[in-house]
C-alpha cells in the first residue's frame, strides 16, 4: 500500500464544513454587543470567565499530548492571560468539564484547528475593546506579532498531519469543538 499523502485542502475543508458551528458559536452575547456596538465590561468579563474555564482543562490536556517542540505548545497557551483580564483569582472561575475528545491524534488536530483559528478573531476582538475602551485584553492579543506566524505554523503542521484516513476524524472533532465550547459558553 502506498503511503498516503499530506492535504494542504484541509483547511478549505475544515472551513467550510465546521462554519455552521463556528456562526452558531459567533451568536452569543459577546459577540453580539460587539456586533452591535453595545459592549461593556461586564459582557466581555462574563465571556472570558467562559473561556477561561473551556481553556483550562483543554490546555492542560494539550500538554499532556506528545507534540514536539515544532508546534510550540507553550506558546500557543493562553487561559493564564485571563484571571489579570478579570481582575480575579482564577481559583474564582468555573471549568468545563465536558471537553470534546482529544484521545487520538485526529481529534486533537480538529480541535487544535479551532482554538488555534480564534487567535486569529483575538486580534480584531481586541481593536474593537480597544475602540469600545474596555481594558483587559491581555487573553485576545495573545502572541501578538506572532500570532499570524503561529498560526501559519499550525497550517503547514495540519497539512502535513492530514491523511485520507484521519481527515474525516479532524473535521468531526472540529466541528465537535465549536458545539462543546458553544454549549459551555451558553450554559448559565
Amino acid at each position: 500500500m502506498p503511503p498516503t499523502l499530506p492535504h494542504p485542502a484541509i483547511l478549505q475543508q475544515l472551513r467550510a464544513e465546521t462554519r455552521p458551528y463556528h456562526d452558531a458559536l459567533e451568536q452569543n452575547e459577546f459577540n453580539q454587543a460587539i456586533r452591535d456596538g453595545r459592549i461593556t465590561t461586564g459582557i466581555t468579563h462574563r465571556f472570558l470567565a467562559k473561556l477561561y474555564g473551556f481553556l483550562v482543562p483543554y490546555e492542560a490536556r494539550l500538554r499532556q499530548q506528545p507534540l514536539g517542540p515544532e508546534w510550540h505548545v507553550g506558546q500557543r497557551q493562553r487561559a493564564h492571560l485571563i484571571p489579570a483580564d478579570l481582575g480575579v483569582a482564577a481559583t474564582e472561575l468555573p471549568l468545563c468539564a465536558a471537553l470534546p475528545k482529544l484521545d487520538t491524534w485526529p481529534q486533537l488536530l480538529g480541535s487544535m484547528y479551532v482554538l488555534e483559528g480564534s487567535t486569529l478573531g483575538g486580534q480584531v476582538l481586541a481593536r474593537q475593546l480597544a475602540n469600545a475602551g474596555i481594558a483587559g485584553r491581555a487573553y485576545f492579543t495573545g502572541n501578538g506579532e506572532q500570532t499570524g506566524p503561529l498560526w501559519k505554523s499550525f497550517c503547514q503542521l495540519l497539512a502535513a498531519a492530514t491523511t485520507d484516513d484521519n481527515q474525516a476524524e479532524i473535521v468531526a472533532s472540529a466541528a465537535s469543538t465549536f458545539q462543546t465550547l458553544h454549549a459551555w459558553i451558553e450554559k448559565p
